[in-house]
């Protein structure tokens, strides 16, 4: 793997946890997260419209994506709702890696070689390392079956989101469908949450919209790294949007411990080394 892709996906782990944490800070999470989703329409909307159509063959790997983002915004709003971002974020995305990898061996017959699983599973450690003193401590049975789902949908979305863009022909027409799908998200919660939306203050609306926005370029980076290395390693490097989370919840919501999450971004970024020489 390249430098470059390297350094690509790193920016969308970045861009992923500053989006998480905007949804975690909201005082309506709900509601945030169907702005969120229209940050995604709004851009995605203007694209579609000056872009070529994607291979007929990626447009059913689109409407797949959209229904299991429904169900990953979904658990993403209830593990919120019941637990700490340093909490959920990594139970949520520490298990992805590995199923990621797990999923693209069968429906992809991407093989892995030995050093990047050993680079998956430093990383996957380095996760829970991130939020340790919280997770031994116990975490809410709702929270953790949420955080659980979560992590189960992005593994599926991954997938999917992976083998249509290769089939594409054309990766920025794919991302625009497939932010342009959040219609059906936000409009589900816009009609879930219609009475309340007046009352929402300007604000709130544009930092959900903006967060969406945030949330669209970190996957159209994902997308296009997906063109030119093995998804479970994409996902791996991805997933180190944990230890910035973890660290915008130390410096920005004050949970947990600098040191500790010190500990456990050089584990990740040892990880990180052993998948990109590997692959």
């Amino acid at each position: 793997m390249t430098p470059f892709v390297v350094a690509i996906i790193l920016s969308a782990a970045l861009l992923h946890a500053v989006w998480n944490a905007i949804v975690k800070t909201a005082a309506d999470r709900t509601t945030t997260l169907g702005l969120v989703a229209l940050g995604h329409v709004i851009p995605g909307a203007v694209m579609v419209l000056v872009l070529p159509l994607p291979e007929l063959e990626s447009l059913g790997y689109v409407a797949l994506s959209t229904v299991i983002h429904f169900g990953y915004f979904y658990m993403l709003g209830q593990a919120y709702k019941h637990g700490d971002l340093s909490v959920v974020y990594p139970i949520a995305r520490g298990i992805v890696p590995a199923l990621v990898a797990f999923w693209a061996m069968i429906f992809a017959g991407e093989v892995l070689p030995l050093q990047a699983w050993i680079g998956i599973a430093v990383i996957a450690f380095g996760i829970q390392l991130s939020s340790w003193k919280a997770l031994k401590s116990g975490v809410d049975r709702s929270a953790l079956l949420f955080a659980l789902g979560t992590g189960f949908c992005i593994s599926l979305y991954s997938l999917v989101d992976g083998l249509g863009v290769r089939l594409s022909g054309n990766t920025l027409s794919y991302w625009a469908w497939g932010a342009f799908g959040h219609i059906f998200i936000s409009g589900f919660i816009g009609l879930r949450r219609r009475q309340v939306l007046a009352q929402v203050p300007l604000r709130s609306w544009l930092i959900g919209i903006a967060g969406g926005g945030v949330s669209m370029t970190a996957y159209g980076l994902v997308l296009y790294a997906k063109n030119f290395a093995p998804l479970g390693a994409v996902s791996a490097l991805r997933e180190t949007s944990v230890i910035f989370a973890a660290l915008i919840g130390f410096v920005v919501l004050k949970e947990g411990n600098w040191k500790r999450r010190l500990g456990a971004a050089a584990l990740m970024a040892v990880g990180v080394a052993l998948i990109g020489l590997a692959v």
